[in-house]
């Protein structure tokens, strides 16, 4: 006979163990930051026994089958009993049911209400006895336990109404999960909170009955009265790791979970009082590793009046002045520009392409560190054309930015923002300048580290950094050697802000993820002060930049060999070659003061003219060769003249008595 019932046990069909469970997203410690339903929008997340109180277990244990670690799978005298009910009464009418036999109904989602159901059950539980060790038994019991509504398995539970994962529970809390999957919709605590209460107390009095826990240990505590929401952090990048099943060897990805809740809770702030169509998106990096730490697509993944399910992080969007440190660190590398070499801001014509300073104003020669540091517009065009924006663009490529050109071509105006490039590769170009140059490939799953090429040089890189590192810090923002650089887009579409230190990148985007404008948006008064903010979130203190590299360059204007000094380009757009010629006044003229103005003598050059009065746009379109020029007012002027092809000259007097220094 006995040879018999084990033919019988070996012969049940049993179920497929590896039941379907939500797919995680998990940060670089294990922290849940995102579980995806299966089947009907079932939340079942898998659990160990290693991964729940030992307390809840031993609860668990004696509430439910006190013999589970001695028995087979049926525990034979209560299952007599309740057998033997059964048949009287053609109903189930007590227990009996080992956590066992309680898996394997789970297993089939079978039900306990006839006598046929209750042998199907016992049989899988003698089976799944002779194939697995009694803890595998229980993890399938805590994975599949039904906990209301489409919450299933201890984990889910725990997250669902304490908001925590099940390693620590108290007594009170343990009581509950033991009591709910008994009748998980009549104990619901959101909707039965009687009942909920009720069950937990009954179990708790059995506890201290049996032993298990003294009535200290047993003190009531509030009950939850509504369900919480499963973690939701980093929904856009979660999304998007699902779609491309990137998610590597346990879903676990680069992210620090809490820093990115802190910076959600920051975008939220940001964005507090602000048109309510605006987004934001903040990404931040380890450049050192490449190791994407916090990845923000928007403040609230729900909002319907923002787009909010937009990831801006991988929007295309013009990215304003924030390509112009790359321009800078080509030019040093090339050898055409120095830190202290002097450029000039004047206007100038690249045929039909004008640019123009963001205020509309010229400063004249200006060193090239002030000229980054002001983010003007004219010295960098300049320094592109010799550059080539052909080379600009393979150099985005190289630093790993896919750059999208509006006309198809490369053009001069990619340096003030022509070009579309996403929130994620200007970090990553960031990365790279911050990184001594090397490219760095921002991830958000665990990779080997690679070695990669030098996007630029590293004594170019750090000059780039010593200058970025001193243009000065937003209002009320905490003071420290962070390098970073604005951005406003054309028509004030995009907010943009990037910064770094001697580890972290943080970049910061704020705009209307459909493209219009933000009338009166600019990346200084934006994002800026959100980049400061992010980094006060990362670290208590701005790390120090690394001291310059032997090869840098060092020297003072003065010291610089001549090529260096002054840097005049291809088109020599400012220097007079024999062309247009200033003839009065004189340069270096002392003239008496006169109401009437300043009369200006021009030979040669293609007209029409423009002429500049100390860096002030003061007549345009003119065709005579001796133009007037209102009061200058006492004290050293500049004046200024341009032709329709470029060519200038300039010459500087003194209006009054004293004389020109």
């Amino acid at each position: 006979m006995r040879d018999g019932f084990d033919r019988w046990i070996e012969a049940t069909d049993i179920p497929r163990l590896a039941v379907d469970t939500s797919i995680e997203i998990r940060d670089r410690n294990g922290v849940l930051m995102r579980a995806f339903p299966v089947e009907q929008g079932l939340f079942r997340l898998g659990a160990r026994v290693d991964q729940v109180d030992p307390q809840f277990l031993e609860m668990l244990i004696a509430y439910e089958d006190k013999r589970f670690y001695s028995h087979a799978g049926v525990d034979l005298l209560a299952g007599v009993r309740a057998v033997w009910q059964a048949v009287w009464h053609r109903e189930v009418v007590s227990g009996g049911s080992t956590l066992t036999m309680q898996a394997a109904r789970l297993l089939e989602n079978s039900g306990t209400g006839d006598l046929k159901g209750k042998l199907r059950q016992m049989r899988l539980a003698w089976a799944l006895e002779r194939q697995l060790e009694k803890d595998e038994i229980l993890s399938l019991y805590l994975t599949n336990a039904p906990y209301g509504g489409n919450i299933e398995g201890i984990r889910a539970a725990t997250l669902t109404w304490f908001g925590k994962e099940p390693r620590r529970l108290t007594p009170a809390e343990s009581a509950f999960l033991i009591a709910l999957p008994q009748a998980p919709e009549r104990r619901r605590p959101d909707r039965f909170p009687e009942n909920a209460s009720a069950a937990r107390e009954h179990v708790l009095d059995r506890m201290i009955a049996r032993g298990v826990l003294t009535a200290e240990a047993s003190t009531p505590e509030p009950m939850p009265t509504q369900r919480r929401a499963l973690p939701m952090l980093a929904p856009h990048l979660a999304d998007r790791v699902i779609a491309a099943e990137d998610w590597g060897d346990g879903q676990r990805l680069t992210l620090d979970a809490t820093l990115q809740d802190a910076v959600r809770e920051l975008a939220a702030k940001a964005l507090h009082g602000r048109d309510p169509s605006m987004s934001i998106a903040i990404l931040v990096a380890d450049h050192q590793t490449g190791e994407v730490l916090a990845s923000l697509g928007s403040a609230d993944y729900t909002a319907a009046q923002n787009d909010g399910f937009v990831d801006m992080t991988e929007a295309v969007r013009s990215p304003g002045s924030t390509l112009k440190p790359l321009v800078y660190g080509m030019g040093f590398d090339q050898g055409l520009i120095h830190p202290k070499t002097l450029i000039d801001d004047r206007p100038v014509a690249f045929g039909t392409y004008a640019p123009q300073n963001f205020d509309g104003r010229f400063r004249g020669q200006i060193s090239v560190e002030d000229a980054l540091k002001q983010s003007l517009n004219i010295p960098v065009v300049l320094l592109t054309e010799d550059i080539g924006p052909a080379r600009l663009l393979a150099k985005m490529n190289a630093a790993g930015v896919r750059a999208r050109l509006p006309s198809g071509q490369a053009g001069l105006a990619m340096a003030l923002g022509g070009v579309g490039v996403t929130l994620h590769d200007l970090v990553g170009l960031y990365a790279s300048l911050a990184n001594e140059g090397r490219r760095v490939d921002l991830h958000h799953a665990t990779q080997d580290t690679q070695e990669n090429a030098q996007v630029i040089s590293r004594s170019a890189a750090w000059h780039v950094s010593h200058i970025l590192s001193n243009i000065p810090v937003p209002a009320g923002a905490a003071r420290g050697k962070l390098a970073y650089k604005t951005g406003t887009s054309y028509g004030h579409r995009d907010a943009w802000a990037i910064g770094y230190d001697a580890r972290h990148v943080v970049g910061v985007w704020m705009g209307r993820p459909d493209g219009t404008p933000v009338p009166g948006a600019f990346g200084g008064d934006l994002a800026a002060p959100v980049l400061f903010d992010v980094f006060g979130l990362i670290k208590p203190e701005i790390e120090a930049f690394p001291p310059p590299p032997p090869e840098t360059l060092l020297l003072s204007h003065a010291a610089l060999p001549k090529p260096l000094k002054v840097f005049r380009g291809r088109r020599a757009a400012f220097e007079n070659t024999g062309g247009l010629e200033l003839t009065f006044p004189p340069n270096g003229a002392r003239l008496t003061a006169a109401e009437e103005g300043v009369t200006l003598k021009i030979r040669q050059g293609v007209p029409p003219f423009s002429v500049l009065a100390n860096d002030r746009l003061v007549l345009s379109g003119q065709y005579a060769r001796e133009l007037h020029v209102p009061d200058l007012g006492a004290g050293a002027s500049t004046l200024s003249v341009l032709d329709s092809q470029g060519q200038s000259d300039r010459v500087e007097i003194w209006v009054g008595g004293a004389q020109l220094h």
